[in-house]
């Protein structure tokens, strides 16, 4: 499946206004937004907060197979994709983040 097909899979995020990320220290490491150029890593971190509870490196292996084909140009090209690049570490570093849905008023 490719990447915009597998999007269309993926539970719908209208509810959602952002996702902040949570380090384990408590402090937030990022948010994704629902806008241009977001909504798409937005829809895959909510699912992976789903399914997973967190973005566990668990979590984030599974999210490097929904991106597809975006995932290997992350690998490529470092800085391209910086929510692809942050699952990339957290695998690497086994590092888990909480997540806070910030909802659409």
């Amino acid at each position: 499946m490719n990447f915009s097909d597998t999007l269309k899979s993926l539970p719908g995020i209208s509810h959602l206004a952002a996702m902040n990320l949570i380090a384990a220290d408590g402090g937030r490491v990022g948010i994704i937004e629902n806008k241009s150029g977001q909504a798409a890593s937005l829809s895959i971190y909510n699912h992976l907060a789903q399914l997973y509870g967190a973005i566990t490196p668990e979590a984030a292996k599974k999210g490097l197979e929904l991106y597809g084909e975006h995932a290997e140009e992350a690998r490529l090209h470092p800085g391209k994709h910086p929510n692809i690049d942050r699952l990339i570490g957290l695998i690497e570093r086994n590092e888990t983040l909480r997540v806070k849905q910030v909802f659409a008023a």
